[in-house]
């Protein structure tokens, strides 16, 4: 602020005369001059011969600019310049001191008792702030000279230059006043030494949780930095946690995953103690809403408290298997998302994460006694589930078939897809069919006669076999792009199953790629113009998390069978324990009986364990059957088409006309208008684009273009903001001009 008052004391001079003159006999103000803007020339004589020089070129002829002579000498000792303090005017400081309190009061009101010293450093520091900075520094004294929130990241992140502006007075003062903030005496040491001893200071408050408010928001603000994140790293690799630290009393917001687990360690061993668990449910709900756990990707307290906060004794209430499935789609699919979450960050961590898969299984197993014990109610509502869809649409349709997306799983893609979209009531769940495995259930949601077809191209075959009049486009999920726009569309995505076969558990660490491919292809659809985006799968799936030898379940299987890891298929019927099998009568090629473990753990078979498929387990049967459509109101209700698409079918000569209109019964006003973009296609590639043009309600637009070497090419219009198809047309060449008059 000292700066801005200086500058108004030389412009009440330069309002009247080109030059002025500022004596400084302080020799300490010079950082005023330098907060002058280039509108000023500024002279500095030091000698007589100096001033002599300085007053011959003013006379002799004054540049457009104004005029500051800055000097040292004092008025009294002036020669050749000193006529002009006289005629012009003149800002003398004799000492800087005096001037800033002088100012201070005269513009404040405020009295400033500080030494001299800090008085000044206060002065250059309040260069830039407003006058809140000097109300402040009247009120709570030096402590306010730097203002730490805006001058600590900075120093903290780069301390050798963050400072290097300052002279090396202010730089001592801040120095002085960081040691006073942590608590020790100022000696002079390298900055880099002071803001590694800040930056430890803050770790220790948080390890001792008496930080105060002003570090607390100081290092907030450092976790939420994109400028100054990388230096808060680098202090943690170098700190070292002391061993008597009490970690079940540090601050929430800490910023260290060694305590995260240890904490996470001392729970598991007392989650048999209900008393314990439920005591430290808010500690974590702390942690949870603390921004250094959102900002360190420390996000598995949520899982946990999920485990926690689980009432199995709703479980009991369940009398029937549509209560079994609506009870798990509400509330059991979060504890199945809940472990995932947890085997994927600490899979490799057995001793952590055994007592919690143990938890889960316990309230796995009494959901199971429930849902087996109505099981016989069981009917698969999958078959021919991809024809319903194609019979059921009215407009431009796209179904995604998913390969193992589980219904927990299917909930993270939910929240993944942008809210422009609708999720439509009415659909969420369907029942798989048995076994629960690819080839089988492939072909039920393909092949509405229940028909096992093996091949994915058998099976597309015979859906486009039966709907002649559809033109049905068949593409993986991966290679949709801007270009797809078939009016029935079926997207293909091995994922999840792929990758559990290939990697089994160490594949959830790929999961949330997954995740963002089917939500980010779900907008693309959306933005091609399609009207329903649907999503089904084959099946679902079981993780077998640490596997012991005991959750083995070992069948010896009677007469003619093949076992896999989750059902086994026999030619006759077996005797079983009831308590432990279930047993369906399934005809698939010799086989005519098929049997499900009542529990997770896979049959001992000689494949690899862990991530599983086939029974007939909420996990693997209850799978997600979803509909996207626009939410009301996320686009542009202002209708665009091509108007002349039958003319364009026979183009005489290389110059066509394309007609585009803009609906006249658009009740929007805020929607009245579209800008537009026209790409050409031959053979699926652009070879053109015409430029952003606007449309406005009722208005016909007319543009042409000219054939290149394609006798056919694909038009499409754009929303030149949104990349939306509108609509399309092919634009055909007439070939009969090439016969030479021969018809």
């Amino acid at each position: 602020m000292i700066d801005k008052w200086f500058k108004n004391d030389l412009e009440k001079i330069h309002s009247n005369h080109q030059l002025a003159v500022f004596i400084d006999e302080s020799k300490e103000a010079k950082f005023l001059i330098e907060q002058l803007d280039d509108e000023f020339t500024i002279v500095s004589p030091k000698s007589e011969l100096e001033e002599l020089k300085v007053k011959y070129e003013i006379e002799k002829g004054l540049p457009q600019k104004k005029i500051l002579i800055y000097t040292n000498t004092p008025k009294s000792d002036l020669k050749y310049i000193r006529e002009y303090c006289e005629t012009n005017g003149f800002i003398e400081i004799k000492y800087l001191d005096h001037y800033i309190k002088q100012k201070v009061s005269k513009h404040l009101n405020l009295n400033i008792n500080l030494p001299k010293d800090e008085l000044i450093s206060a002065a250059k520091v309040s260069v830039g702030n407003e006058e809140s900075y000097w109300v402040d520094l009247s009120h709570k004294g030096a402590s306010e000279i730097f203002e730490l929130e805006r001058e600590l990241l900075p120093f903290l992140h780069d301390p050798k230059n963050h400072l290097s502006d300052y002279d090396r007075k202010v730089k001592e003062i801040f120095y002085k006043n960081l040691n006073d903030l942590i608590g020790q005496d100022y000696v002079d040491k390298p900055a880099k030494t002071l803001a590694k001893e800040v930056a430890h200071y803050i770790f220790k408050s948080l390890l001792q949780n008496n930080i105060s408010t002003s570090f607390l928001g100081i290092y907030e603000s450092w976790l939420d930095s994109n400028t100054y994140r990388s230096s808060l790293d680098k202090y943690l690799r170098e700190y070292k946690l002391e061993r008597k630290v009490e970690v079940f009393n540090v601050h929430p917001s800490h910023p260290f995953l060694e305590i995260d687990e240890i904490w996470l360690k001392g729970l598991s061993e007392q989650l048999a103690d209900p008393e314990y668990t439920s005591s430290f449910l808010p500690k974590i709900s702390r942690r949870i809403q603390s921004k250094a756990a959102r900002n360190l990707d420390v996000e598995f307290w949520k899982d946990v408290k999920v485990l926690l906060e689980f009432d199995e004794k709703n479980i009991n209430q369940l009398a029937s298997l549509e209560e079994c499935t609506n009870f798990y789609t509400k509330h059991f699919y979060k504890l199945d998302s809940a472990i995932r979450k947890l085997y994927t960050r600490f899979l490799n961590s057995e001793s952590l994460i055994s007592p919690f898969q143990n938890y889960y299984k316990n309230f796995t197993d009494l959901f199971l006694d429930k849902w087996f014990k109505y099981i016989d109610s069981y009917e698969s509502n999958q078959t021919g589930t991809i024809q319903r869809l194609l019979d059921e649409s009215t407009g431009k349709i796209a179904i995604i078939v998913g390969d193992g997306v589980s219904y927990e799983f299917a909930q993270d893609i939910i929240s993944s897809v942008s809210k422009e979209y609708t999720l439509n009531k009415g659909y969420d769940y369907m029942y798989a069919g048995l076994p629960s495995e690819t080839e089988h259930n492939m072909s039920q949601l393909y092949v509405n006669t229940g028909e096992v077809l093996k091949s994915k191209s058998d099976r597309e075959k015979f859906l486009d076999s039966n709907n002649p009049e559809k033109k049905i486009q068949f593409i993986d999920l991966e290679s949709v792009n801007e270009n797809t726009d078939q009016e029935y569309l079926i997207c293909s995505c091995k994922d999840p199953d792929k990758l559990g076969e290939t990697y089994q558990q160490k594949a959830l660490k790929h999961f949330d790629v997954a995740v963002e491919l089917y939500s980010s292809k779900i907008d693309q659809l959306f933005k091609n113009g399609y009207d329903e985006v649907f999503l089904v799968t084959d099946h679902g799936y079981v993780l077998t998390g640490i596997l012991e030898n005991s959750d083995k379940i070992e069948i010896n299987v009677s007469g003619v069978g093949k076992k896999s890891e989750r059902y086994i298929r026999t030619e006759d019927s077996m005797d079983i324990d009831e308590n432990l099998l279930h047993e369906e009568e399934i005809t698939y090629q010799n086989f005519n009986y098929c049997y499900f473990a009542k529990r997770l753990g896979p049959f001992k078979t000689p494949g690899v364990y862990g991530f599983s498929h086939g029974g007939i387990s909420p996990q693997e049967t209850i799978i997600p059957f979803l509909k996207w459509t626009k939410a009301k109101g996320s686009e542009s209700t202002l209708r665009v088409r091509i108007v002349n698409k039958d003319e364009l079918q026979e183009i005489e000569g290389d110059i066509y006309a394309v007609k585009i209109q803009a609906e006249v019964d658009s009740i929007d006003l805020f929607n009245s208008q579209r800008k537009l973009i026209l790409l050409f296609f031959h053979n699926g590639k652009e070879i053109n684009k015409s430029d952003i043009f606007n449309i406005e309600k009722g208005e016909n637009i007319n543009k042409e273009f000219s054939f290149g070497p394609e006798d056919e090419i694909e038009m499409k219009v754009l929303d030149a903001q949104t990349k939306e198809q509108l609509d399309k047309v092919t634009i055909k060449k007439n070939s009969s001009r090439n016969l030479g008059g021969l018809l």
